[in-house]
């Protein structure tokens, strides 16, 4: 795949989302937010520590006050060289001190924090600890829509992962697929996932026949036989934002049944994405595209929610299920994946990542939703 590179970004960036972030959080009544190492950590900095460790790192985001990265001392050198480093303080301390303590003093005694979710409850209880007059709540309760609407930028990123994603179909459908194990094709998703651009291959879900009844599907030795129907599911992270597709294919050709079913759920893929628009609720999505499965007789059968949110996660708020009220806002993006799963039998998904737009919705995956024969 060529291209030119996406500008990387700036030290602008990264405060900008850094006091956005500060501004969520009192408006949420929140005294600041605690973030630790992992994809709030990357979005909010550029920083990934090269080991996550028993040793404490943690942004302190507050109303009114400068960010402050508190990390180990022998870390402090890669830290500097994030490229959000320009846009916060660098606090470091040294083993035999007290990093619990160096932080405590960055925050409101009294305090109410956001924590990003993937905390260790060890750095959580140490804080705790030093300042037992606080509180905490997980970002994803307090703040859940932190990350959730995407920039220009963000969206050229995700646009690229997505096409990535279908060029990587398109020669995927070329393969044998009759005779050869699940874990073969999977290995060549994922081989093809790296050729097209993906530094980071998170899932190549390859369920045959009976094993497509099962949506998350763990790859095995199966051989695929001719006759059966192949749920293919798979993405990951290029150039730092996620990819994430879904298409169902036959080997040989179908029966009516398999049409029948196949059709069903294209047809609810495209209710859930012509419900994309600004104002509606998230699970809006979802009651359009299970309306289409339940009104065709098959609503025991999909048995997931129609979608989630895409970004530097492949799995990240908001979720589209039904009591999910958070109204869309252009510029979310999410997965519209509808399916059908028969125990014993067979199983049909069909997934395109979507961005709201200012009038409706437009897909970031573009290959064909019909049924494809492969050999």
């Amino acid at each position: 795949m060529t291209g030119t590179a996406p500008a990387p970004f700036t030290a602008d960036d990264y405060r900008a989302r850094m006091e956005r972030a500060a501004r969520a959080a009192a408006d949420a009544g929140l005294a600041g937010l605690l973030v630790a190492p992992g994809p709030d950590l990357v979005w909010l900095t550029g920083y990934t520590p090269t080991a996550v460790t028993e040793r404490l790192t943690l942004l302190v985001l507050a109303p009114g006050q400068d960010p402050v990265l508190v990390v180990p001392t022998l870390e402090a050198p890669d830290a500097g060289k994030a490229a959000g480093a320009p846009a916060l303080t660098l606090r470091d301390w040294t083993d035999g001190k007290d990093p619990y303590a160096a932080t405590a003093a960055l925050l409101d005694a009294s305090g109410r924090f956001g924590v990003s979710d993937n905390a260790w409850a060890m750095h959580l209880l140490g804080l705790q600890k030093a300042l037992p007059g606080t509180s905490y709540a997980s970002l994803t309760e307090a703040l859940p829509m932190l990350r959730a609407v995407k920039d220009a930028a963000e969206l050229e990123l995700l646009a690229a992962a997505g096409a990535a994603a279908d060029e990587v179909f398109q020669e995927i459908r070329k393969v044998p697929f009759g005779g050869r194990r699940e874990s073969d094709v999977a290995a060549d998703l994922a081989g093809l996932l790296r050729r097209f651009g993906h530094s980071q291959v998170d899932f190549t879900i390859v369920a045959s026949g009976p094993n497509g009844a099962n949506p998350h599907h763990e790859v095995g030795d199966r051989v695929i036989q001719r006759g059966d129907m192949v749920v293919l599911d798979f993405g990951g992270l290029k150039d730092g934002y996620g990819s994430d597709t879904s298409r169902t294919v036959h080997v040989g050709e179908p029966t009516d049944e398999e049409r029948r079913v196949h059709d069903i759920v294209r047809e609810a893929q495209e209710a859930g994405f012509r419900a994309v628009r600004p104002g509606a609720a998230c699970q809006d999505v979802d009651r359009a595209a299970r309306a289409v499965i339940a009104d065709a007789g098959y609503g025991e059968y999909f048995i997931h929610r129609t979608g989630h949110g895409i970004g530097v996660t492949t799995h990240e708020p908001p979720y589209m299920i039904e009591g999910e009220e958070q109204p869309l806002v252009p510029g979310m993006c999410f997965s519209v994946e509808p399916g059908i799963y028969l125990p014993g039998r067979f199983g049909v998904r069909i997934e395109d990542i979507v961005t709201v737009t200012e009038d409706g919705g437009r897909r970031l995956n573009n290959t064909a939703r019909e049924m494809v024969i492969v050999d």
